[in-house]
């Protein structure tokens, strides 16, 4: 049977701060570094927001665009890399806030920045399977980068989430193939607050390595050339790195440039592809075809081939933000907000 995109919805925080603000705490350039990395602004997640109440808020704006019963969903899988708890799942809260059935199947997915796009490929087997009607994936993250380091300027937050199913589906997946191998680019043991990386090494043999080898067997599978689609999203940790892979692998800039968000609301790790394919999707017209590879470190890379189907025309997009609503729904705050909303100030006795 044919399975694939239902509705979708998203969530941005408002909050903002530039690479300037940045910078002059630590003594830096950030306006180079911004320059550099090509990020212009990134997202913050105010003192009441999280990774579920970004899903929360996603996943309602998929419904609302939709006729699906929420208890009809047989499966929610979020996918991101700060879960608020370490042990209790942030599906379980985002099935109850939307009233689904408990007669489902929840789980959180981890797998770095491609957890929400390894959330999807589940859900597509389970509906293909013919084992449930409807599955939610999302993929959010409220992303950390430790005080004067690089990942300071580019980690922030935001989330998309994809209901799966095989009626009236917007958006059919064609096929979807991954890469995987143990590449240690980057890390964060349980208890530390902070992520570490491997500098330089997580680009070429880590990020450029799994997004070209996923996205050439894709194309491979399909027997399809870059010119055969007219939008492509790739993972964007900066604004630089998919522009560099889409040329590599004969991509333009006019396919790139929807579903590109980097440069205004920074890397949202999980939500970085689902963010784009959305932006996309908000635009896209039936017959187009699309192209997405999301990238996750340690390290792998889930592709997929989409096609958009004329049911898109009957999507009431309007009730939910679309993406270009949200990157423009912003408040820019200094450095000293942004460390509280962040939680980078400790307070003694917390320490202690």
């Amino acid at each position: 049977m044919d399975v694939g995109i239902v509705s979708y919805g998203a969530y941005i925080p408002r909050y903002r701060i530039v690479p300037q603000e940045i910078g002059k705490v630590w003594g830096t350039d950030g306006e180079s570094m911004g320059r550099g990395l090509y990020i212009l602004s990134k997202s913050v997640p105010g003192p009441d927001e999280d990774v579920i109440t970004i899903s929360v808020e996603a996943a309602r704006g998929s419904l609302r665009r939709c006729n699906v019963d929420p208890k009809q969903i047989g499966a929610i899988y979020v996918g991101s890399e700060s879960h608020p708890y370490a042990v209790k799942p942030t599906s379980s809260i985002v099935a109850e806030a939307i009233e689904a059935s408990p007669n489902m199947t929840a789980a959180d997915f981890e797998f770095a920045c491609k957890a929400g796009t390894a959330a999807i490929q589940c859900c597509l087997g389970l509906v293909g399977s013919g084992m449930i009607k409807y599955g939610m994936a999302i993929g959010a993250d409220t992303s950390q980068g430790a005080p004067g380091d690089a990942l300071e300027y580019s980690a922030s937050a935001g989330g998309a989430a994809f209901l799966l199913g095989s009626e009236d589906i917007i958006a059919k997946i064609n096929r979807t193939v991954s890469y995987t191998t143990d590449t240690p680019d980057f890390w964060r043991r349980e208890g530390q607050d902070y992520p570490s990386h491997g500098g330089r090494f997580t680009g070429e043999p880590a990020y450029f390595k799994h997004i070209t080898a996923a996205a050439k067997r894709l194309l491979d599978v399909m027997e399809t050339s870059p010119s055969d689609y007219d939008h492509a999203v790739f993972h964007q940790p900066n604004g630089k790195f998919p522009v560099r892979v889409s040329k590599q692998l004969g991509f333009n800039e006019q396919q790139i440039e929807t579903g590109l968000l980097t440069p205004s609301i920074g890397n949202t790790y999980s939500g970085a592809v689902p963010l784009g394919l959305a932006s996309i999707l908000d635009v896209a017209e039936p017959g187009d075809r699309i192209f997405a590879v999301a990238y996750g470190s340690g390290a792998g890379s889930d592709a997929f081939d989409i096609t958009v189907t004329d049911a898109i025309k009957d999507l009431r997009l309007e009730a939910a933000p679309t993406i270009k609503e949200l990157v423009e729904r912003k408040k820019f705050i200094d450095y000293a907000t942004y460390a509280k909303y962040m939680n980078k100030i400790k307070l003694k006795e917390a320490v202690e």
